[in-house]
């Protein structure tokens, strides 16, 4: 019964879209993996408070 489940749940998966089983660890000596992940989003965070500041002395 649970090797029917398994089964069931492994034939769910898609085979041409990324999913948790076949994802690699990120590579950090890769600069596109620094600026993708690290900078960016720093940068949006930062961006969101200068903006919530500026539009709170517009008030």
């Amino acid at each position: 019964m649970l090797f029917i489940l398994k089964l069931l749940f492994v034939l769910q998966i898609p085979t041409d879209i990324p999913n948790p089983d076949n994802n690699k660890p990120l590579d950090f000596s890769d600069p596109f993996e620094i600026i993708v992940f690290i900078v960016l989003p720093i940068l949006v965070i930062l961006l969101y408070i200068f903006w919530k500041r500026h539009k709170r002395k517009d008030k």
